[in-house]
């Protein structure tokens, strides 16, 4: 572990360690130090009591991270060595030739509250992350909150996007005659009239259906699926706390969502479907099994997770179900420039996928995705 002050740079083995000059501010005579939340038993410990943890700030998250992707993650904490961790913020440690380099909080996960003890203590650690960026060691820094601020110092905002959580406390009746009576009621009474089979589990067997049904659904959305091993990876970090649940329909998968548990809070992280067999509401079905075994577990919160607002159609069927849409805003440093592309490149990505193999499309995800966090 390294302690660390703000504003003359040294490496050594790895590790930034800098050393105050004494300048004016809150957080001047602050110190930082970096530890490794896989090895460190102290991060655990903090994510374990924490309100705002998440899974996200897991050491089976961060571990899936680190083996598909080769990310480094770590926690800038004003906490001392041997000193109990009572605050930090989780990062990975991005070293890309395509999209440099970068610390972001965190790849692939729809939020990542800072797990601080209020503005002084997110101050004092962005700040430091902001100087390795200005000294060079980063190109940029990335913060995912899922809460609101008006301001984050020297961030920029990059909103666009919302999270959907729906509150599970109701009764499951209550919960059901809250959902949309055709979009997801009639649906869900489709389901049991076609027959179709509830399935569960983690087997290899089923994370390769549930694959192809990826694959599937990232080509129509024009996207290549991220890498089988990072579901592998999943699988094999969070063991029974996830789950590939699908739903089948004269024995062939139709439907699939994967789920990840954590504490008081059943988290949806991915969906995917066959979409000529959508009519038999497959994906209803396995959204309610969800919501009736979490309840079971005693589970207040289902997250749906982001949705972008170029997706309305992936917003309105979430709040079909209840949930309640907050603004998702992640924040930067320095800022980018706008990310939006002309229509007509989008339009030759779409044909390009379309017209694609599923082999091509997942060798682009093995290839693309470590870029991309």
């Amino acid at each position: 572990m390294a302690a660390v002050m703000l504003d003359q740079t040294i490496e050594k083995r790895d590790t930034v360690i800098t050393v105050g000059k004494g300048e004016a501010g809150p957080s001047a005579m602050t110190q930082v130090y970096e530890l490794d939340p896989l090895s460190d038993l102290r991060w655990p410990a903090l994510v374990a009591v924490h309100p705002e943890a998440s899974v996200f700030h897991t050491r089976a998250w961060l571990s899936a991270l680190q083996s598909t992707y080769g990310y480094r993650p770590l926690v800038l904490t004003t906490c001392p060595p041997h000193a109990c961790v009572t605050g930090g913020i989780v990062f990975c440690e991005i070293r890309s030739w395509l999209t440099g380099r970068r610390l972001v909080s965190l790849p692939f996960s729809d939020h990542c509250e800072p797990l601080v003890n209020g503005p002084k203590e997110l101050d004092a650690l962005l700040m430091h992350a902001r100087r390795a960026v200005e000294q060079g060691s980063y190109d940029r820094i990335e913060i995912r909150p899922h809460s609101a601020p008006d301001e984050i110092q020297s961030l920029q905002p990059k909103g666009g996007a919302v999270l959907h959580r729906l509150n599970l406390t109701a009764p499951a009746d209550h919960l059901f005659r809250n959902f949309h009576k055709s979009c997801i009621q009639r649906k869900i009474h489709r389901a049991e009239k076609e027959n179709l089979v509830y399935e569960e589990g983690n087997s290899e067997e089923q994370l390769n259906d549930f694959y192809r049904l990826m694959t599937m659904t990232r080509r129509r959305h024009g996207l290549p699926p991220q890498p089988l091993q990072w579901f592998r990876a999943l699988n094999a970090a969070f063991g029974p706390s996830m789950k590939i649940r699908i739903a089948r329909k004269d024995g062939a998968a139709v439907a699939s969502i994967i789920t990840l548990s954590h504490r008081r809070t059943m988290v949806y992280k991915y969906g995917c479907s066959d979409p000529s067999a959508n009519i038999y509401g497959g994906t209803p079905m396995l959204f309610w099994r969800t919501i009736q075994e979490a309840k079971a577990n005693g589970q207040n919160e289902l997250d749906m997770g982001r949705s972008d607002l170029e997706d309305p159609g992936l917003s309105v069927f979430k709040e079909h179900w209840g949930s309640v849409p907050a603004p998702l805003t992640y924040w930067r440093y320095p800022a980018m420039g706008s990310t939006l592309r002309p229509r007509w490149q989008k339009k030759l990505r779409d044909r390009v996928i379309s017209a694609s193999p599923d082999r091509v499309l997942q060798f682009a995800g093995n290839v693309l995705y470590r870029h991309m966090g």
